[in-house]
């Protein structure tokens, strides 16, 4: 699944290339995603400039004057730039064509992505309204997590992927910094000390960044490449990595099931 430093990798790739075109066309080749596209997209779009283009976790938001188009990648979705009449592949659903030939093509061969026209403003549509806050804004600071944190029995590694306390730290990087972190997966939120809390914002941040900056230097392959940023190369410490040595202290690494997601952590460094 695309996580938080794709999506913004994503945003950075294609932005220099649409943001502040018109749109002259969109053509839609499959409704049914997660939710079905709006038959009348098309219309809503066509002749009107991209004003900008952010993020709020996973959703890229398409801002225009009268309303806002919110992408999802869903399981297996990615966005890439292409020449106007680029012959499409199986499984790209979308193109939004803009002025001065730039394409913007959906593709999703899963199909638990999303396109969603909003004309409320993002922040209020009802998928983004209760979202906790982005982890490398101020709000995400040790206090909040501490705070957020009080009498909660939830294991740490479900708390911080509950996009309710903060966005976009998905499996990759809930495991890489508890382990960085030194915390163990299994431990209540509740437990947590202010001092584990401010060491573990540090890494969350350090890692995502770190994530961003790396995704940063593929960004060409968002032009008529596969749309796959090629961030993931980096070294992990943990993640998929169960059964062989800790790279740090050389114990076997263990692999659990947490919340139907796998777990990998280090019995040595991350005792508490």
């Amino acid at each position: 699944m695309p996580e938080l430093p794709e999506v913004e990798t994503t945003r950075r790739g294609i932005s220099p290339h649409i943001q502040g075109k018109q749109v002259l066309s969109v053509v839609i080749r499959q409704h049914q995603l997660r939710w079905p596209i709006d038959s009348q997209l098309p219309d809503y779009l066509s002749r009107k400039k991209l004003l900008d283009i952010q993020r709020r976790g996973k959703y890229l938001l398409l801002l225009f004057r009268h309303g806002c188009l919110m992408i999802h990648l869903g399981m297996s979705g990615s966005l890439r730039i292409v020449d106007k009449g680029s012959e499409a592949m199986k499984h790209d659903h979308v193109d939004i064509i803009f002025s001065g030939g730039a394409c913007l093509r959906f593709h999703d061969p899963r199909r638990f992505g999303s396109l969603i026209w909003t004309q409320e403003p993002p922040q209020m549509h009802k998928l983004l309204a209760k979202l906790g806050p982005e982890p490398l804004s101020d709000e995400f600071s040790a206090q909040y997590l501490f705070n957020a944190s009080r009498k909660r029995n939830k294991d740490v590694k479900s708390f911080i992927m509950d996009s309710h306390t903060v966005v976009g730290v998905g499996n990759i990087y809930a495991n890489e910094s508890l382990f960085t972190a030194g915390i163990r997966p299994t431990k209540a939120a509740g437990k947590l000390t202010r001092k584990q809390c401010e060491q573990w914002v540090a890494d969350i941040k350090k890692i995502l960044q770190r994530s961003i900056t790396q995704g940063g230097t593929t960004l060409r392959d968002f032009v008529g490449g596969d749309g796959k940023p090629g961030y993931f190369a980096q070294q992990l410490n943990v993640y998929g990595r169960g059964g062989e040595p800790c790279r740090t202290c050389g114990t076997t690494l263990k692999e659990i099931r947490q919340a139907q997601r796998t777990t990998v952590y280090c019995p040595s460094c991350q005792k508490s």
